[in-house]
């Protein structure tokens, strides 16, 4: 672990490129301060001997730049949508879109659970069972009998699901 004269030195050098690396590849102050911490946690708990400056500069920038792209392949990260792009999607429903959405949302847990995953995510059938460890044949089952409701709530066949 690093010393507490050390850390300090190193935060007034490469606090600004770190910061800055990050502003561009994740174009986000949330996220740039999170990996701006991740960073200088890096650097306090590693044990690296560096040569000279030159040498602890272009670490700060390696790790700096691996961590935003290890930030972009996490998974949960690749799986969400940010609120405010949900919200504004919400307000550009037209009646139909809505009545369908409407639809998914008065379905059961279980039946709602595999239409969201299916249809909004993308996901395959065994994708899903392996998600909600479930049997793939009763996500197949539960996909056929979900359309079969979102038929109904829907008014017939004016819809396809």
């Amino acid at each position: 672990m690093r010393s507490e004269h050390e850390i300090n030195r190193a935060l007034e050098q490469y606090a600004d490129t770190v910061r800055r690396l990050c502003m561009i590849h994740l174009k986000s102050y949330h996220d740039s301060e999170d990996i701006f911490q991740t960073v200088f946690l890096k650097y306090v708990l590693s044990s690296v001997k560096f040569e000279n400056e030159e040498h602890e500069k272009a670490w700060f920038i390696r790790v700096t730049i691996n961590a935003c792209k290890d930030f972009f392949k996490d998974f949960f990260r690749s799986h969400t949508v940010p609120l405010e792009e949900l919200l504004h999607q919400q307000e550009e429903l037209t009646p139909d879109n809505s009545d369908v959405l409407d639809a998914v949302l008065s379905l059961p847990a279980k039946y709602r659970d595999v239409v969201y995953l299916y249809y909004y995510e993308g996901y395959t059938a065994v994708e899903i069972a392996h998600i909600l460890r479930k049997n793939e044949n009763t996500v197949y089952t539960l996909l056929t009998r979900s359309k079969r409701l979102l038929r109904e709530k829907l008014g017939g066949n004016n819809y396809e699901t």
